[in-house]
């Protein structure tokens, strides 16, 4: 029979004012944040996490931006305040390319995220959970908010600024909008822009959040535990692990087994399908689903070419010296698109592959093959 989860989820994952810091350090915005869309954000804080040193010529300032449902968590174990470990731990530390002997790493949690930064689950100007007046931020917004977050802690220019997946829109938007402030980018497993297939992908994520009856408008947060929208987080999340993984993957890991114990005949699993299990089991204790709506709508809105004159224009404002990699095997955001990436920007040399049987997760998962591109890039 199929095993049960008999732990009541909260109705959200986020972290709250209140919760152990961990970590985390704030900024908070002297100014509304202006909004693409429209209108602006108050009383924005940004939670962000470092690692070494900034030096005195303000020179070696590392910029790490997480995808969808990373955090400021870079490296480190789990622990008080951080619900899970650092998901890039492989990159920083002694020995590795982001070593805190020589730079200084900077890694903020996104406004409209949940783990510290002002999202859908903080409290608003009137004490009310944002919930579902939290607006539309896009990836230029989110610049926007970064860069009061550098000029507060001396940074005139990034060493380099690196990101993979909605990490990489972000870390593309910062080189096109101030180019004067990226010295070196990497970019990882992402597009100029989201394409129609990518946002085909979120859409069954978005109703599956959407039509939750713990959902409530996207006004839950305040629910008691089992009362949020945590199947329909759970679903979104089941669907988007598919994306970001290969078919080759799941067949040499999984095949056709039943899971330990059931039956897929008589109401049990399949074992593939009690891994996509866990994984929603984890995602929506550590995760808010109206977060995640907001930040899938945030990949669905970016185009880097909006408002600069096409993606080609927007490529060509690029400044920095420019490393490219997608996954061989990535099925999400497929080379392609990155070849697009590599053909635009000045500086970017030839399209480098890594060569990784785990899809789009190939960017988290192959840590060592990405080290080995950040040293080469900082080397330069």
């Amino acid at each position: 029979m199929t095993a049960v989860d008999t732990e009541l989820p909260p109705a959200t994952g986020a972290w709250r004012d209140g919760d152990d810091p961990g970590r985390r350090k704030w900024i908070t915005l002297p100014e509304p944040l202006a909004l693409e869309a429209g209108g602006t954000l108050p009383g924005v804080r940004i939670a962000y996490e470092t690692w070494g040193a900034l030096n005195t010529d303000a020179s070696n300032a590392v910029l790490v931006l997480h995808a969808l449902t990373g955090d400021s968590h870079v490296t480190g174990p789990a622990e008080a305040g951080h619900p899970t470990p650092g998901w890039w731990d492989a990159l920083i530390g002694p020995g590795r390319a982001l070593d805190p002997a020589r730079w200084f790493v900077v890694a903020p949690n996104i406004v409209g995220g949940c783990q510290g930064s002002t999202g859908p689950a903080s409290p608003g100007p009137d004490g009310r959970r944002w919930g579902s007046r939290f607006p539309l931020v896009t990836a230029r917004d989110a610049v926007t908010a970064e860069r009061v977050l550098a000029d507060a802690l001396g940074v005139d220019a990034w060493a380099l600024v690196i990101g993979g997946s909605m990490g990489g829109m972000r870390a593309l938007e910062w080189a096109a909008t101030e180019p004067d402030r990226v010295t070196r980018l990497c970019l990882l497993a992402c597009p100029a822009a989201t394409s129609a297939d990518q946002i085909g992908w979120a859409a069954p994520q978005l109703a599956a959040i959407r039509d939750d009856p713990g959902w409530s408008g996207g006004d839950y947060h305040d629910a008691p535990p089992g009362h949020g929208p945590h199947r329909g987080l759970g679903v979104a999340r089941r669907i988007a692990h598919l994306s970001y993984r290969s078919a080759f993957e799941l067949g040499e890991r999984f095949g056709r087994d039943a899971q330990d114990g059931e039956d897929p005949w008589r109401g049990g699993r399949y074992a593939v399908e009690s891994y996509l299990d866990h994984h929603a089991r984890k995602l929506v204790r550590r995760f808010d689903a109206m977060s995640y709506v907001r930040l899938t709508e945030l990949m669905n809105a970016h185009d880097v070419g909006r408002g600069r004159g096409g993606t080609a224009a927007a490529l060509a404002r690029v400044t920095a010296r420019t490393l490219v990699a997608g996954v061989s095997s990535d099925r999400l955001y497929p080379l392609e698109q990155q070849a697009e990436l590599v053909a635009g920007i000045p500086d970017a040399g030839t399209l480098r592959i890594i060569d990784s049987p785990y899809g789009h997760d190939g960017f988290l998962i192959e840590a060592p093959a990405v080290g080995e591109l950040v040293t080469e890039l900082l080397d330069r």
